[in-house]
């Protein structure tokens, strides 16, 4: 289980916060001094922070710093502020991510989820992912069933590669977008969908009509 670290001061929201974070599986607990937030985070040693920047004492900016001199722990910046400056020095002082409020639960969750995926690398121990006789190549790509073979583009491959990892479970559309984002190259919502239309031709012609399922208005499926 994943422990993550919830540094807000708006009572309402950190309880959203921690209830929801354990209705995904996560373990999760607010600060309980916010004199001491970088101390805190060394004795509890959370996977991840969501830290707000408006806090009692001192701002959110200078508890990233702090936590910064002792540990390399993923934070997510919780803000009301949409100005740029305060965005930039989020990522400047050491954050990793951010969401400014309002924000929505499940986008949160996909940010939570890429961002410890990134840190933590879930399956760095296994060379090849399996989900009904079909197995993917992490070492050169290539998607394999009953002697047929499938090379796959960069971005089939990170579809193919999240959608079998996380089989059983409704991967959603902000999830896989923000898996397939780098530096070079950004993935809106209909180049997400000519990707997977392109992914589910070739595992047609590999005789695995309907592998990955569509669930309408949220994501996509594998069923094992």
């Amino acid at each position: 289980m994943y422990n993550i670290l919830i540094v807000e001061d708006d009572i309402t929201i950190a309880s959203l916060l921690r209830e929801n974070l354990m209705k995904w599986g996560f373990g999760a607990e607010g600060v309980k001094d916010f004199n001491r937030v970088a101390e805190e985070v060394t004795e509890i040693k959370p996977h991840l922070v969501l830290l707000d920047i408006s806090l009692p004492y001192y701002n959110g900016f200078y508890w990233c710093s702090e936590i910064r001199k002792k540990s390399k722990v993923p934070i997510i910046f919780l803000t009301s502020h949409t100005e740029n400056l305060d965005l930039v020095m989020a990522m400047n002082m050491g954050g990793d991510d951010y969401i400014t409020k309002p924000f929505s639960m499940d986008v949160l969750i996909v940010k939570i989820q890429a961002l410890l995926r990134r840190t933590y690398d879930y399956y760095v121990e296994s060379k090849t992912l399996e989900v009904r006789g079909v197995s993917l190549d992490l070492s050169d790509t290539n998607l394999k069933s009953e002697g047929k073979e499938a090379e796959l583009t960069k971005n089939e491959f990170k579809i193919m590669k999240i959608l079998m990892e996380n089989k059983n479970r409704v991967v959603l559309r902000e999830e896989i977008m923000e898996a397939l984002w780098d530096s070079e190259y950004f993935v809106d919502d209909n180049t997400l969908t000519v990707n997977v239309n392109r992914l589910r031709k070739k595992l047609e012609d590999m005789g695995l009509k309907e592998f990955i399922q569509t669930k309408k208005g949220m994501g996509y499926l594998i069923h094992d």
